[in-house]
């Protein structure tokens, strides 16, 4: 049968644009040549805004996959964080099927009918756009530490053995970012740091090499320092990564400005932040539950602090959590209830606004503002492009800033003000070019948190929050 060329053109063209519109054409993540963002096959920049789904695959079965995946692609996340074998007795309690994930708790055989499932959440994430930040394990699997049911399963041979299997298994995954570690810090005088690398280094050879993979490695909390304290010169590590922990008076956007500045340059983001509904600081008699306000401004810190996006985690949610089960620290609500929270909805106008104005540009300058801050939860963090034709100021609490405008080129600057709770942005009208400009937010106090957008007007950059 002879097919006309210009059909099968148009058949091709349509077949991709509804393989395109299924995200099963997902492009491969990369670095950006400047080595601070991550950026796709075709030079888009990728702003992560990641949800922690820790027993994503260890506790949902099919139909709650498709409704929370779909959930939060709807909501703008780009990025789904999960646990191969996972925390909550990962190794012994079976997944919704009934299935472990290992034969006889042993890294060398693992259970095809338990991966069979792990594949279905990744394929359907990816028929979605979503991607998935696989973590091969838990880190109580290398170290029990305090808590957490383990066993002890890896050394560095079978950690190798298993990462070069689940490297190549996912290899032709476009959609797999890949996380080694688990929420533990490699112990002093120990093994774990060379158990760590050789998974990596078996991830990285089963999923064909250093140029297949895209790689980082997901620590406990620790003042100053995440992944970059042990692993910052490995080869495979890609990109660093804190958890900046589950309190909301911690200065979060340190941990981002320490790694920002190291050498070689490597991006950096907080990979777990204080989660939506968490018991501040693991103790909510005391001091509550975590607010809306108090996670938009850790989130706001860090970007604005240099790192390329930001995680987001609800404390329902990364359990999964049922009535049925044990409940971890004290969720209020099962994680179907929990999907709609203010912040799981207000996160995205984090990612919109800063794809709204040049991404692979942008550096942290708190230059732009004048004085000696306090390190408490009003502290004032600026942004701007390196050739300053715009420049981004986060007010934590509103009310009055004391700007130096002097890195911009032109006299006469374009305001906006953008409202991190509903992603809106009105304009403040123009202002003139001082070392010494006092502006003030348009309400202030706990809760009222304000971006201003400064833009140089010759640029025409588009209203903050709506794409270039």
């Amino acid at each position: 049968m002879n097919v006309p060329l210009k059909s099968l053109y148009t058949l091709i063209s349509s077949l991709l644009l509804v393989l395109t519109t299924q995200g099963l054409l997902s492009q491969r993540l990369q670095v950006s040549s400047n080595g601070r963002y991550l950026i796709t096959q075709e030079g888009e920049p990728f702003f992560w805004l990641a949800d922690t789904a820790w027993e994503l695959f260890h506790r949902c079965n099919e139909q709650q996959a498709d409704l929370y995946l779909k959930k939060r692609a709807e909501q703008g996340f780009n990025v789904i964080q999960a646990v191969a074998l996972a925390e909550l007795d990962g190794l012994n309690d079976p997944n919704p099927y009934g299935e472990t994930p290992l034969l006889n708790n042993d890294p060398s055989t693992p259970n095809e009918a338990y991966f069979d499932h792990v594949d279905y959440i990744i394929k359907k994430a990816d028929s979605l756009g979503l991607y998935i930040a696989l973590l091969p394990t838990w880190g109580d699997k290398v170290n029990t530490k305090e808590w957490g049911v383990g066993p002890e399963i890896f050394n560095a041979a079978n950690a190798y053995t298993f990462g070069k299997w689940i490297g190549n298994r996912y290899r032709d995954f476009d959609n797999i970012i890949w996380v080694i570690g688990g929420d533990r810090n490699p112990r002093k005088n120990s093994e774990d740091v060379n158990i760590w690398n050789q998974m990596a280094e078996g991830v990285a050879q089963g999923a064909g090499g250093y140029e297949n993979t895209l790689m980082t490695f997901h620590p406990q909390p620790k003042e100053g320092g995440g992944s970059s304290t042990w692993f910052h010169n490995q080869d495979w590590l890609d990109f660093n990564m804190h958890q900046t922990g589950h309190c909301a008076n911690k200065g979060t956007y340190k941990h981002i400005e320490q790694d920002y500045s190291l050498q070689p340059v490597k991006p950096v983001l907080d990979g777990e932040p204080l989660y939506e509904d968490h018991p501040n600081c693991f103790n909510a008699k005391e001091l509550g539950y975590s607010t809306p306000e108090d996670i938009r401004r850790i989130m706001y810190w860090n970007v604005f602090a240099g790192a390329f996006g930001q995680s987001y985690g609800c404390h329902a949610v990364w359990q999964m959590y049922t009535l049925d089960k044990e409940p971890i620290n004290g969720p209020l609500r099962p994680w179907t209830a929990a999907l709609d929270l203010p912040m799981a909805d207000q996160v995205r106008h984090l990612k919109n606004l800063m794809l709204s104005r040049p991404f692979f540009s942008r550096i942290p300058d708190q230059n732009m503002i004048n004085g000696d801050q306090e390190e408490n939860n009003d502290y004032k963090i600026a942004t701007r492009s390196a050739d300053s034709t715009y420049g981004m100021v986060y007010l934590p609490t509103g009310g009055t800033v004391n700007l130096n405008l002097s890195s911009f080129s032109t006299n006469e600057l374009n305001a906006w003000w953008y409202d991190p709770r509903t992603g809106n942005s009105f304009s403040g009208g123009k202002i003139s070019k001082s070392n010494a400009l006092k502006i003030k937010a348009p309400t202030s106090g706990k809760g009222h948190d304000w971006v201003l957008v400064l833009d140089e007007p010759s640029k025409g950059f588009p209203i903050p929050g709506k794409r270039l």
